[in-house]
């Protein structure tokens, strides 16, 4: 089977959006610290990304979950793999996914987020495909809604390949 890649998004096109979703972070906040809690290991650009723009004091955080593994579809089954290290609560928590699809992840994270007491929590994603939702999740900072297809690059993988594109593809799988 052979993998091509469509360019969805380019690089230009990425830290356009990554500067005005920084912004509004920034209006948003003011002054306030902000930690920043990424999903890994898709969202790490995006987040790196985004703390570079922002202007408040920034503490970062990282949660590991799996519900993908090397298919193109979910399993729907959603495992913490390793949670935060330190405590978030009474922080300003920002979630930083790569992408919102059927929900279920979000859902799940959102709720053991909320079980440690931030003062507030915000939802944060690169890409959004409302099409594929199956859990109601609306997040505070959307950078692109896209379609229904297999996306790849700036940190989202097909089999852990892929991260380092410095653009959002679509991945088709052809069959020789």
């Amino acid at each position: 089977m052979s993998e091509k890649i469509e360019v969805l998004i380019t690089e230009e096109q990425l830290d356009k959006r990554i500067c005005e979703i920084a912004e509004e972070i920034t209006r948003d906040f003011g002054s306030k610290d902000i930690t920043l809690v990424c999903v890994l290991k898709g969202g790490v650009m995006f987040m790196v990304d985004i703390a570079k723009k922002l202007k408040q004091k920034v503490e970062f955080e990282f949660i590991d979950v799996s519900s993908y593994g090397n298919n193109t579809v979910s399993s729907g089954t959603v495992t913490i793999n390793n949670g935060l290290e330190t405590s978030i609560e009474g922080k300003n928590v920002i979630l930083l996914e790569d992408i919102v699809d059927t929900g279920r992840t979000l859902s799940h994270l959102i709720k053991y987020l909320k079980e440690k007491n931030p003062a507030s929590l915000k939802l944060c994603t690169l890409l959004d495909k409302p099409s594929r939702r199956v859990v109601d999740i609306n997040a505070d900072y959307i950078g692109f809604t896209i379609p229904d297809a297999f996306i790849v690059g700036y940190g989202l993988d097909y089999a852990q390949k892929y991260r380092n594109l410095p653009y959002i593809g679509i991945l088709h799988l052809e069959n020789q």
